[in-house]
């Protein structure tokens, strides 16, 4: 029997060689397989992965090609086929299951890495909307990351690495959705102490000019002239060409101040950190 080399999968899915007399995507599977190979069995999958409307049909042979061929190369390539058709059904928590499967049965395979990058991707691809609870964006940017730091080499930490940015982006929008509803509602303790997790927490993130713009509306609010000039400080410093610093300007000019560190708060250290380069 030919063997399969490992490492191959994307060149497996692209390049699907077909049955002879495996008829339409919509043709009925045998009842039993035990008289086929498991080459044939496994080609038979990748057939029905790329042609059928529902990639989990796909599932079938894959399993069956693990249970008939067992501890064989083509089981192998098997296992992790079902963990990619099942994420391509968008059933991710079987896809999670089937790829754990993979990298517990083969750990130092090199299609390990691209076992790991789909259990990651099986909670990334689940991150939708910003109001959703964010247990899942946990999950995926500790899945991502153990992708970067075992594989650093491969294409996937690369990829990897771009999802984690994204993934970091999206919990500090979570952070700031929250913040605005506090502030639009006058509960400016509250408001700040989210936008405050963005610029401690998330200050490389897309969100970080309009934390310390809400962070200038909310202490103002409060009458905290200080931390309000020290936050437009910040935001001046690091993002004086953003529309957001104009705002902050003109919110502070408003109030006859300048956007100056003042005064001895968290802002300060956070100026003296990342403007003086004070940390000590």
């Amino acid at each position: 029997m030919a063997g399969i080399r490992s490492g191959s999968l994307v060149a497996a899915v692209l390049s699907i060689g077909l049955l002879a007399g495996c008829g339409g995507a919509g043709s009925r599977a045998p009842e039993s397989l035990e008289s086929f190979t498991a080459e044939e069995i496994y080609k038979r999958g990748e057939y029905e992965l790329e042609n059928s409307r529902k990639p989990a049909d796909a599932v079938r042979y894959f399993s069956e090609v693990e249970r008939l061929y067992p501890y064989s190369e083509w089981a192998k390539r098997a296992l992790i086929m079902q963990a990619y058709s099942y994420h391509r059904a968008k059933d991710y928590e079987e896809a999670r299951s089937a790829a754990q499967r993979f990298i517990d049965t083969y750990p130092g395979d090199e299609d390990a890495a691209y076992a790991k990058y789909l259990l990651a991707l099986s909670y990334y691809d689940q991150i939708d909307d910003v109001g959703r609870d964010q247990g899942l964006t946990f999950q995926a940017l500790q899945s991502l990351r153990e992708v970067i730091e075992e594989y650093p080499d491969t294409e996937y930490a690369r990829s990897s690495i771009l999802k984690f940015d994204l993934a970091f982006d999206h919990l500090a929008a979570k952070e700031m959705e929250i913040g605005r509803y506090y502030l639009k509602r006058g509960h400016y303790t509250a408001a700040i102490n989210r936008f405050r997790v963005v610029v401690e927490d998330y200050q490389t993130t897309t969100h970080t000019p309009e934390a310390l713009m809400r962070l200038v509306e909310a202490y103002l609010a409060l009458g905290l002239n200080d931390q309000a000039q020290t936050a437009g400080a910040i935001l001046g410093h690091n993002f004086q060409s953003s529309p957001f610093y104009q705002d902050a300007f003109r919110q502070l000019r408003g109030r006859g101040l300048e956007p100056e560190a003042r005064g001895d708060s968290w802002l300060t250290n956070v100026y003296r950190q990342v403007i003086q380069g004070k940390w000590l």
